[in-house]
C-alpha cells in the first residue's frame, strides 16, 4: 500500500519533532554546570531569550486560526518554549542584578511584541492566507536568527584554525533538523517553514564544513583559549 503524501508528511513531522527536541535539550550540560558552580560565569542569557521568542511565534503560526493543520509545529515549539523558560529561570536565579534587569526587560518586550502581533493579526487580517503570510514572515525571521546564533563561534574557528570547541553532535543535529523540516514543508508547500529551516540547514552545513577543514587543532603551544559555546534551538 502506497502511503499518501499527508501520511508521509506526518511521519517526517514526527522525526522533525524528535530532532528539534535534541536541539532544545542541547543547553542542558551548560545549565548543569551553572547549577553545579552556582554561577553563570561568562555565559549570556540572550540565546535563550531569542529562542523563547522564536518558539512563541511558531506556536502562534501553528494555531488553527492562523495556519490550520500544523499541530506538529505547535507541539514541539510548546516543549521548546517550556525548556527555554526553565533555562532562563535558572540563569535568573544564579546571575547578578545587571542580567536580571535585562532578562525582565527583554521578556517584557517579547510579551508586548507577541501581544501586538496577535492583536494586529486577529483584528486586521481576516483570511488564513493573510494571517499565514504575516505571522510566517515574523516566525521565519526569528527562526533564522536562532539558527544563525553559532556564527560568532564559526568566526572564532576560522580565526584560530581550530574546531575543537565547535560541537559536532549539535552541528549534525542542526543540519538534520533543518533538512527534515524543509522536507516537511515541501510535502505540503509551506514557504515559511521551508525558508527558515532551509537557511538553517545551510548554516549547519557550513559548521560541518569547518569541523572537517579545521579538524586537526594547532600544536598545543598555539592552541587558543577555550571558548564556551552557547547554543540556541
Amino acid at each position: 500500500m502506497v502511503m499518501r503524501a499527508d501520511n508521509i508528511r506526518f511521519v517526517v513531522g514526527i522525526i522533525g519533532n524528535v530532532l528539534s527536541f535534541v536541539l532544545f535539550a542541547s543547553p542542558v550540560p551548560t545549565f548543569y554546570r551553572i547549577i553545579k558552580n552556582k554561577s553563570v560565569e561568562e555565559f549570556h542569557p540572550y540565546p535563550y531569550l531569542a529562542s523563547t521568542m522564536n518558539c512563541m511565534m511558531w506556536i502562534f503560526y501553528g494555531m488553527p486560526f492562523v495556519h490550520p493543520h500544523s499541530v506538529l509545529v505547535v507541539t514541539i515549539n510548546s516543549i521548546g518554549l517550556f525548556m527555554q523558560l526553565c533555562y532562563i529561570s535558572i540563569f535568573f536565579f544564579y546571575t547578578g542584578k545587571r542580567y536580571r534587569l535585562q532578562i525582565v526587560s527583554i521578556l517584557f518586550g517579547e510579551i508586548v511584541g507577541l501581544a501586538a502581533a496577535v492583536a494586529g493579526t486577529m483584528l486586521g487580517l481576516h483570511t488564513y492566507a493573510s494571517r499565514t503570510t504575516v505571522v510566517g514572515i515574523l516566525a521565519t525571521a526569528f527562526g533564522i536568527c536562532m539558527y544563525g546564533s553559532p556564527l560568532t563561534i564559526m568566526y572564532k574557528v576560522i580565526k584560530t584554525k581550530s574546531a575543537e570547541f565547535l560541537p559536532k553532535t549539535l552541528s549534525i543535529a542542526c543540519f538534520l533538523n533543518g533538512i527534515c523540516w524543509a522536507g516537511y514543508a515541501l510535502l505540503k508547500f509551506d514557504p515559511y517553514i521551508l525558508t527558515g529551516n532551509g537557511v538553517g540547514a545551510l548554516l549547519a552545513l557550513v559548521q560541518l564544513a569547518l569541523i572537517v577543514i579545521y579538524r586537526n587543532p594547532p600544536p598545543k603551544d598555539e592552541k587558543p583559549s577555550k571558548v564556551e559555546l552557547q547554543n540556541v534551538v
